[in-house]
C-alpha cells in the first residue's frame, strides 16, 4: 500500500471537523504567541494554534481539534524559521509538556513575556499602562531547585513511565531520564528514585499513580516531601516542609524579593502587611525597611515556620497571626493609611471578598505579586475601581524556558 493510499487514523469521537478534518495538514504563517506558549497564526481569519511554532514563520501543521472559534494543531515542519528559533538541548522538548521555549532565544522569551503581560493587562482589565522588560534569571538552566515528576499504573504489560505531562494530553506522561532544568546532583537524584520507584512496583504493584519529589536545599537534595530543610535568600535563612510551597528558582530570589521590599517601602509607609505569607518570605526579607512587619496566613503549619524563622534569624520587629479568610485584617494593629500591603495569592488569584476586605483596609500602597497574570489582571479591575492606580509593573522570568513568569504590579492609593 502506498503513502498515498494508507488510510487517515480515526478521528476522536467528539472530534467536530469543521473547518478542517482530523489530521488535516494546512501552511500558515504564526503571527503571534497566546499566553499558553502556543503559535498563533489566521487562515480566512480563522485562528490556529501551533505548539512549539514561533511567531515569523511559516509552517506545516497537523490539525488535532477544531473548536468553537479556533482550531489546535501539532507542528509538522518548519518551512521558513524564525531568526530567534534554536536547537533545544533536551532530547524530550516538544514531546514533554513541562518546558514550551527550550527552542527560543533567551532574549526574544523575556521580549514576548513582557509583551503578554501588556497584553493582558489590556484584555483583562482594559487598562493601557507601560510594562517594564522582564528581569532575568541568572541562570537560565539547572535554575530549579523543585522537581515533581509523576507516574500512572501502566496497563498490561506496559512498563512504567515516570515524568510529565505530554504536551498536548491530560493523562499521558513522557519517560524523563535527565531534565536541564534541575541541578547535576538533583538529576542524579531523579535517576536513583526512579529506578526506585519502578523496582518497587515491580515487586508490589502500585494501586493508582503518584508523583515523586525531588527538592534541592541549603544541606542536599530531598526526596521526603515531610522533611524540613532550609533554603537562603540574602541574609535570611528559611526553614519550611520540602513539599510546601517555595519559590523554586533561588538564584533570582535575592532581586525579586529586594524588588518588593523597595516598592513597598517608596510609599512611606512605616508598617508592612504580608498577606499571603507563607514562611515569611515577604515579611523576613522586608522587615529592616519597617517598624513593624506582619504576615497573615490561613496555614497553621505555615505560621509556625515563619515564626520560627524571625526567631533564627533575630527579627524582632515581625509578628505572624493565623487569618480567617473572611477577616484577613481583623488582627491588624495599625491603620490602613500607615501601611504597605504585600499579596501574592495562589495561581487562582484572590477572591472577590479579600480583594474587598484589602480595599476597607485601605493601605497607602499594594504590592500585587502573581504567578498567573491572567488572574492577577482580572483582581485589578477590582483594586482600581476600589480607588486604587497602577505604579509601576514589573515581570520577573522566574521559570525560564517555560511560558511561566511572575509579575509584580504596584499600587498606590489614589
Amino acid at each position: 500500500m502506498s503513502e498515498k493510499d494508507t488510510p487517515s487514523p480515526r478521528p476522536p469521537r467528539k472530534f467536530k471537523p469543521e473547518p478542517f478534518q482530523y489530521h488535516e495538514e494546512i501552511e500558515l504563517e504564526i503571527t503571534t504567541l497566546t499566553n499558553m506558549g502556543q503559535g498563533l497564526g489566521r487562515i480566512n481569519d480563522w485562528v490556529v494554534m501551533v505548539r512549539f511554532a514561533l511567531p515569523g514563520e511559516r509552517v506545516r501543521a497537523r490539525v488535532y481539534r477544531n473548536d468553537k472559534n479556533f482550531s489546535e494543531a501539532d507542528l509538522v515542519e518548519v518551512l521558513t524559521p524564525s531568526p530567534h528559533r534554536i536547537e533545544a538541548p533536551c532530547p524530550v522538548f516538544s514531546e514533554c509538556g513541562g518546558c514550551q521555549y527550550q527552542h527560543f532565544e533567551y532574549s526574544a522569551q523575556l521580549e514576548w513575556k513582557t509583551k503578554q503581560v501588556k497584553e493582558l493587562l489590556w484584555h483583562m482589565a482594559r487598562v493601557d499602562h507601560p510594562v517594564l522588560p522582564a528581569i532575568a534569571s541568572p541562570k537560565l538552566y539547572g535554575y530549579r531547585s523543585k522537581l515533581t515528576p509523576h507516574f500512572n499504573v501502566p496497563r498490561g504489560d506496559r512498563p512504567m513511565t515516570i515524568g510529565f505531562l505530554k504536551a498536548g494530553t491530560r493523562s499521558q506522561y513522557v519517560e524523563v531520564e535527565h531534565c536541564p532544568l534541575i541541578s547535576d546532583e538533583m538529576n542524579a537524584t531523579l535517576a536513583r528514585v526512579r529506578a526506585k520507584t519502578k523496582a518497587r512496583h515491580l515487586e508490589k504493584p502500585f494501586k493508582k499513580g503518584g508523583t515523586l519529589l525531588i527538592r534541592e536545599h541549603l544541606d542536599g537534595v530531598s526526596t521526603d516531601p515531610k522533611q524540613t530543610i532550609r533554603e537562603k535568600v540574602g541574609d535570611i535563612t528559611f526553614s519550611f516542609i520540602a513539599g510546601e510551597f517555595f519559590q523554586n528558582n533561588p538564584s533570582i530570589l535575592p532581586a525579586f524579593t529586594g524588588y518588593v521590599r523597595e516598592k513597598a517601602r517608596a510609599a512611606g509607609a512605616k508598617y508592612l502587611v504580608d498577606a499571603y505569607c507563607g514562611s515569611g518570605l515577604f515579611t523576613l526579607t522586608a522587615a529592616q525597611d519597617f517598624e513593624q512587619v506582619v504576615g497573615v496566613e490561613v496555614s497553621e503549619q505555615s505560621i509556625e515556620y515563619a515564626r520560627h524563622n524571625a526567631e533564627s534569624n533575630q527579627i524582632e520587629n515581625a509578628s505572624f497571626v493565623l487569618g480567617d479568610a473572611a477577616s484577613i485584617f481583623e488582627n491588624i494593629q495599625f491603620a490602613g493609611e500607615d501601611s504597605a500591603v504585600v499579596i501574592d495569592p495562589p495561581r487562582k488569584g484572590s477572591s472577590e471578598a479579600f480583594l474587598n476586605q484589602l480595599i476597607a483596609f485601605g493601605p497607602r500602597s499594594v504590592v500585587y505579586v502573581s504567578c498567573n497574570p491572567a488572574t492577577q489582571m482580572r483582581d485589578l479591575q477590582t483594586l482600581l475601581s476600589g480607588g486604587y492606580q497602577i505604579e509601576e509593573i514589573q515581570p520577573f522570568d522566574l521559570f525560564p524556558q517555560t511560558r511561566h513568569l511572575e509579575c509584580v504590579v504596584v499600587l498606590k492609593k489614589a
